[in-house]
């Protein structure tokens, strides 16, 4: 027979449990309402949207799509920043990802200042240096250009992309590197060949950040940029904020546009997303 302790151990359990599955079932029905919202609306008439907002659409048309494309040039928008994104995002992993490894394995003069000063640069405000990129990219002759935006989105993301490859790198084992090295590899070749297969999760996190901090942004986007042919998607929707200001359904879907690939991205790797970010807080 249980003794009471131990019953009122498990009664305790379970209570702790079903708090927090309400708490969490609460949280994310919270989270899902707007985007089911957003998508439904797509679908729906202007006279709906405005009529029955949280009812299904009557008719499921695929007009506002076709009016989103037809109002903006969404597709070049969409170009845009899927190569602004995919760029950075590569660029990003590999370049900060070689500069963890080297501060994860090596010792050398004033390392932990540089750590220290990759997390002060978590503490900065977007806002705050504004002025200061724009006055360097505007003196390099790179405004308004892809490259200049991704330039800025690769130094956005240092700080977030260091902390995680460098948390990942930590928890590798040292033995299989040091084997490399012993057979005659040199640096870039066992970071490229043996480091980065090993680190696939770690780099699938930072990944998934890092595009969908480049995906999103708005800022830099609007202060870097002028002519349609550079600009991106969140500047394109409020480009033509206008145009859509009497055309909800089009709004709507250029909205259900812009999410799905950041949406998807972070679906498809969650597991290795949330795994390699405790990963990385056990011992970064």
């Amino acid at each position: 027979m249980a003794s009471p302790k131990y019953i009122d151990r498990s009664i305790g359990s379970v209570i702790a449990r079903t708090v927090m599955y309400i708490v969490l079932s609460v949280v994310s029905i919270l989270s899902l309402i707007p985007i089911v919202w957003v998508f439904l609306s797509s679908f729906k008439t202007n006279e709906e949207i405005l009529n029955s907002g949280l009812s299904l659409p009557s008719n499921w048309s695929l007009d506002g799509y076709a009016n989103a494309f037809r109002i903006s040039p969404i597709q070049t928008f969409y170009l845009n920043s899927i190569f602004i994104s995919v760029t950075s995002t590569l660029l990003n992993i590999f370049l900060i990802g070689m500069a963890a490894y080297v501060i994860a394995r090596f010792n050398f003069k004033f390392k932990n200042v540089l750590v220290m000063l990759f997390a002060v640069t978590l503490m900065l405000p977007m806002t705050a240096l504004i002025q200061p990129v724009y006055m360097v990219i505007n003196a390099i002759k790179m405004q308004n250009t892809r490259s200049g935006l991704i330039l800025v989105y690769i130094a956005l993301g240092l700080p977030t992309t260091f902390f995680v490859m460098r948390g990942y790198f930590l928890n590798l084992p040292k033995s299989v590197e040091e084997a490399s090295y012993i057979d005659g590899g040199g640096f870039f070749y066992t970071f490229i060949r043996i480091v980065l297969p090993m680190a696939r999760p770690g780099m699938a996190t930072a990944a998934v950040m890092q595009f969908i901090n480049a995906w999103n942004e708005f800022l830099y986007a609007l202060v870097l940029t002028t002519s349609q042919e550079i600009r991106t998607l969140p500047i394109a929707l409020n480009y033509f904020k206008s145009q859509f200001s009497f055309n909800y359904t089009a709004m709507f879907a250029a909205v259900v546009v812009i999410i799905i690939p950041s949406v998807t991205a972070y679906v498809l790797l969650q597991e290795q997303v949330v795994g390699s970010l405790v990963a990385g807080a056990v011992k970064g």
